[in-house]
């Protein structure tokens, strides 16, 4: 099957993307694929990485006020349709889906004006403006949230599929997440982190607990900071309470995070779609902190649905503290019985066949032709 990709801006519409076309390949080695993404978007470094074929267009999404800008964002709309357009006549693929953010506007509705079967997949609980705008073209929308149909009413088809990132962490290695950290096989660990690029407010909530923690014996903590904020974090903790205690590791970075998942007990993280993808994919109890400076506060959506089914404990940003995180996660840390409830009720939302069953619809829409 030849396929092409678009989704950018940040790691939640990119991995996905990527996903789907590693589940292309295990399906069907042959398969041949076309990324068409935004020039200044991470996807412009971490595709190649990835050994895709990377094209680029200039876009920019909409503001949310009335602008002179955004003048030039319906401008450069209809030239990147153009771009797109003539890359999809010479790639000729057999479908394409998009999986958010503003860039794969103008590719996946080039796709629709010239016949070629389309998808889109929206992570979210709250779809953003560019799939809602989509959603009136393609044969088939997929959504990543059971119950989140409604919120695509002109669409021709609503598929639930889950998130395709669920199916990349299914058979993640816990002893190689256990090295990873250093930490002994079997150790209780949970896992402190702000999303990939780190968070002010969680990091200084940590830091403000860094003298608790030796309250919870045999518990690990594990704080990921951010690469910006590693000094800082790691500077702040060391004034607190001296040199690192054994249980304490403080990182910049995890590379391997879908390993480092598998051997966590509980996870204290943002609400971003692909992260509550795979968490619920391998049964991970989670406290979740939504980010408030997102479009739609489409994360605290995420969050609840999480919350409401008893997989998680939700604090919003402006209640967050130290003591508030660490009565939080000492709570939940004592309770095994809690613990192995939240478990359950994440792993029930968990769909570790994601990509599998967006593949198959990929497949039906293509054959279908």
């Amino acid at each position: 099957m030849r396929v092409v990709l678009s989704g950018g801006g940040t790691g939640g519409h990119i991995y996905p993307a990527l996903a789907v076309a590693r589940q292309c390949e295990e399906i069907d080695p042959d398969s041949e694929f076309l990324y068409i993404g935004g020039q200044r978007g991470l996807e412009s470094k971490l595709v190649p990485q990835e050994k895709i074929p990377f094209e680029a267009i200039d876009i920019t999404g909409f503001r949310r006020s009335l602008s002179v800008e955004n003048i030039k964002t319906i401008m450069r709309f209809f030239k990147g349709v153009r771009r797109s357009k003539a890359l999809l006549k010479k790639f000729k693929p057999d479908v394409v889906i998009g999986t958010g953010g503003y860039v794969c506007g103008p590719v996946v509705y080039a796709a629709s004006k010239l016949g070629i079967p389309s998808i889109i997949h929206e992570q979210n609980a709250i779809p953003g403006l560019t799939n809602t705008f989509l959603s009136r073209y393609v044969d088939t929308v997929a959504v990543s949230f059971e119950g989140s149909e409604g919120a695509f009413p002109k669409a021709k088809n609503v598929l639930y599929t889950g998130n395709p990132r669920a199916t990349t962490v299914r058979l993640a290695n816990r002893d190689r997440g256990f090295a990873t950290i250093g930490v002994p096989m079997n150790s209780s660990v949970v896992l402190v982190v702000g999303g990939s690029r780190g968070a002010k407010a969680i990091n200084d909530a940590m830091i403000a607990m860094a003298p608790q923690l030796s309250q919870l014996k045999d518990v690990h903590f594990v704080y990921v900071t951010g690469e910006s904020y590693y000094e800082q974090t790691l500077d702040s903790i060391r004034n607190q309470i001296g040199s690192l205690p054994n249980h304490l590791h403080v990182l910049p970075y995890i590379h391997n995070m879908p390993e480092v998942l598998a051997c966590t007990s509980l996870i204290v993280n943002r609400a971003g779609a692909s992260f509550l993808a795979e968490i619920t994919s391998l049964g991970i109890p989670s406290i979740l902190i939504p980010s408030p400076n997102v479009t739609n506060n489409h994360q605290e959506a995420n969050a609840r649905t999480l919350e409401k089914a008893g997989a998680s404990v939700m604090i919003v940003e402006k209640e967050l503290s130290g003591p508030t995180l660490f009565q939080s996660i000492a709570g939940i840390m004592k309770d095994e019985a809690w613990r192995s409830r939240m478990a359950e009720s994440a792993s029930a939302l968990g769909k570790p066949d994601s990509a599998d069953i967006l593949v198959k619809e990929m497949e039906r829409l293509a054959h279908k032709r």
